[in-house]
């Protein structure tokens, strides 16, 4: 029991430490944690996703506190991945696990290519790629949310990296900006992708709540180191995490 808790805390401070500096979802940590526990892979995707939900309540607290955060993209682009959620909920209840576990392993290798490459490539974050007026911007983000929030509901990722994708796409602002409103657009698509899977019985909330208790903490403190950090080691840190997470799961499906 002991070390079962040791290891929920320990999964705890480093969600938190995602969340609150990278604007990321914990599930890169929690999914593949809990499953090498005997966790189901589904279970373990409703818990990563509760788990967001929790953690990103105080993590937008401390952005909205800062004043880098902007709730109207945020609230737009979380609509549109609420509605994806449900989809993806949907799916995953009827898709085998095997081919989600393939899923998640190309998804974390996909993000650790993409945190790493934009590691070298900080200073072009407050980029508009594409110039647009605000409101078609804003049709357009809530579109391209709709098959982020898919994804949600289907591999258990609520998108932060995703959502920070489609903001710099369409939207121009800083490094800090970005990470608190896309926290909010992945609060939004958590709970979404949760309540799905609360709907079809997949979540261990015993895990949920003692994992997203520690992160709230966690999440907290590493948000406001977050506006201190050079944002070059957070992202090549982070992608070195997603690398490790790759190998992990490329073992437990092949060997285990």
């Amino acid at each position: 029991m002991y070390l079962l808790l040791l290891i929920l805390l320990i999964v705890g401070i480093a969600v938190g430490a995602l969340t609150g500096i990278t604007g990321s979802s914990g599930v890169l940590v929690v999914v593949p944690v809990l499953s090498y526990m005997g966790i189901d892979f589904k279970t373990s995707i409703g818990t990563s996703l509760l788990v967001d939900v929790i953690t990103t309540t105080i993590v937008i607290y401390v952005y909205l506190k800062k004043k880098t955060l902007d709730i109207g993209i945020g609230l737009i682009l979380g609509m549109g991945a609420i509605v994806g959620a449900q989809i993806g909920a949907f799916v995953a209840h009827i898709v085998p696990v095997l081919p989600l576990e393939i899923a998640f392993t190309a998804m974390a290798a996909y993000m650790s290519y993409y945190v790493i490459k934009k590691s070298y490539r900080a200073e072009e974050k407050g980029i508009r790629k594409i110039n647009l007026k605000r409101p078609v911007a804003l049709l357009l983000g809530f579109l391209l949310s709709i098959p982020i929030g898919t994804l949600t509901g289907i591999i258990g990722t609520s998108g932060g990296i995703m959502f920070i994708l489609v903001i710099i796409l369409l939207f121009s602002m800083k490094a800090q900006n970005m990470v608190g409103t896309a926290t909010l657009a992945m609060f939004l698509s958590a709970f979404s992708g949760s309540v799905g899977y609360f709907r079809i019985g997949h979540i261990d909330f015993f895990a949920a709540i003692v994992i997203g208790l520690i992160a709230l903490i966690s999440g907290y403190y590493f948000s406001i180191l977050a506006h201190k950090l050079d944002q070059k080691v957070i992202y090549r840190f982070l992608g070195v995490v997603f690398i490790i997470v790759v190998i992990s799961e490329i073992v437990k499906i092949t060997v285990l």
